[in-house]
């Protein structure tokens, strides 16, 4: 990765790493036997994600991007329009759009009224954790819990939400950073961090 440089955003799936450059060129490092590696010609990108068997990227235009295996219809983006922000999970991806419209494609797992959401791959399916940020900061959560990945519903003040697979974090809006779930590896020691910022 020694060419990366002026990047602004990452996105790791699984298997592969996405980049996002200031120019809104996307980067990538990874298998790419599945073809979620084939992003080079995407361009005036602001925002990426990463499901298990694709890669998602938004445009400035408000117009979203798809790679990969679209083994459940996840890919299937192109009609989108006004999209804010984009989420791939398992095998579906969800978008919302600036007049606070969901857009879904793929299979996509049940979840309450939001307006961003974050989904990572587990072993199965049913083991993925799906949280949602809601216009007044707070964080919604459904699938497993069992490592407490799922016990967000004391937070507030949260601006970004982001699920691994067994732990979740929430960005607040002055900086600082919650976790739950497992923490067998420190993945959630981030008490000391200030200052985060979205990218």
């Amino acid at each position: 990765m020694d060419d990366w440089a002026d990047v602004v955003a990452i996105a790791a799936g699984w298997r592969r790493t996405l980049g996002l450059r200031r120019d809104g060129a996307v980067l990538v490092a990874g298998r790419a036997r599945e073809g979620a590696c084939a992003v080079e010609g995407w361009s005036e990108i602001i925002g990426l994600s990463c499901g298990d068997w694709h890669s998602v990227g938004l445009r400035a235009d408000g117009t979203a991007v798809a790679a990969g295996a679209n083994l459940r219809g996840q890919c299937q983006v192109g009609g989108w329009t006004k999209v804010t922000g984009i989420a791939a999970g398992y095998l579906y991806t969800v978008g919302v759009t600036s007049d606070g419209r969901v857009l879904t494609a793929g299979d996509v797992p049940a979840a309450a009224d939001g307006v961003w959401v974050e989904g990572r791959g587990g072993r199965s399916r049913r083991e993925l954790p799906h949280c949602r940020l809601t216009m007044d900061g707070r964080v919604l959560a459904a699938g497993a819990n069992y490592d407490g990945q799922c016990e967000v519903g004391g937070w507030r003040g949260i601006v970004a939400v982001a699920a691994g697979s067994r732990h979740t974090l929430g960005l607040r809006s002055d900086g600082t950073v919650r976790a739950t779930g497992c923490n067998d590896h420190g993945q959630c020691d981030v008490d000391g961090w200030d200052e985060v910022a979205l990218a």
